[in-house]
């Protein structure tokens, strides 16, 4: 195996100086608190940035590097994001027709999204997104999303300038519906990866209700088996993962880090803490 640090010389992260966005979506287990952190990793240039486990794409919008790949397997995201990226303008229409309630809320809940033209069922995401509790993404399994409604404390709908924004760095970007190999096939030398996986901890419960296909044990070893095809292939890469048995495993053989994090998945602000998140690299940060 290579020397571990060894930098990439190609490209650079971003084009666009500090002119970043925050995510215009709520998303738990996002990873917005840690972007400093994180943000260590991508200063020694690449030419892509990809990112196969999207959510919110914190850490995309906040570095805006000028070439990216966005895969999910979450494919009323990834529709959302197109729509944003090629017909704002028909999103925030549609925005405007839905006020903020519970009742409002439950109505837009159970209208059926695949009876929606495109614009208007990615404003209904962003509606449900917004309001709904902590910004999770849960269906039943009839792929009903029946996430509770989440009160006053969810805040307002991003501006229309910041959608803008994010619309413009969302140009950039080819998006990908699927699991993280199909987002994965697509590197090439060069490419800087970030994942951050469902987490499947086997020692104890974390939020991991994201997709009816799960993400288990099977899913971590074939997250190992790319890790080690990413080096191989001299692509940088950074993990992040709730620190366990299954971190130890991915870590194994590179750079690895524990910093500290406030899990908001809590149904109640006062059980909130602060957990131990590991970051596993094959590239050194910048101090």
């Amino acid at each position: 195996m290579r020397q571990m640090g060894e930098a990439i010389t190609r490209g650079r992260p971003s084009s666009r100086g500090n002119h970043g966005a925050s995510p215009f979506l709520r998303w738990a287990g996002s990873k917005r608190q840690l972007i400093p952190r994180l943000s260590r990793y991508l200063t020694n240039g690449f030419s892509r940035y990809i990112e196969p486990f999207a959510g919110s794409a914190s850490l995309f919008f906040s570095t805006c590097p000028s070439s990216a790949v966005l895969g999910d397997i979450n494919g009323e995201l990834i529709s959302t994001y197109e729509q944003v990226r090629d017909g704002l303008g028909a999103v925030l229409d549609a925005l405007r027709t839905m006020k903020k309630g519970r009742d409002e809320y439950l109505g837009i809940r159970e209208i059926d999204p695949r009876t929606l033209p495109p614009p208007a069922r990615a404003a209904r995401f962003i509606y449900l997104n917004r309001y709904c509790f902590n910004g999770l993404y849960r269906t039943n399994l009839a792929g009903k999303f029946n996430v509770p409604y989440g009160g006053e404390r969810t805040g307002k709908l991003p501006t229309d300038d910041h959608f803008d924004l994010c619309s413009q760095l969302l140009q950039r970007v080819e998006l990908v519906v699927g699991g993280f190999e199909a987002t994965l096939d697509m590197v090439r030398a060069g490419d800087f990866v970030y994942m951050d996986p469902p987490y499947s901890v086997s020692s104890r419960r974390v939020f991991k209700e994201y997709d009816s296909s799960g993400f288990g044990s099977r899913q971590v070893e074939n997250l190992r088996s790319w890790l080690l095809r990413l080096d191989q292939m001299n692509v940088g890469f950074l993990v992040s993962y709730a620190e366990s048995a299954e971190a130890e495993f991915l870590q194994e053989g590179f750079l690895s880090e524990s910093v500290a994090a406030r899990r908001n998945i809590a149904g109640f602000a006062g059980s909130r803490r602060k957990a131990t998140e590991i970051l596993v690299s094959n590239r050194s940060p910048s101090p």
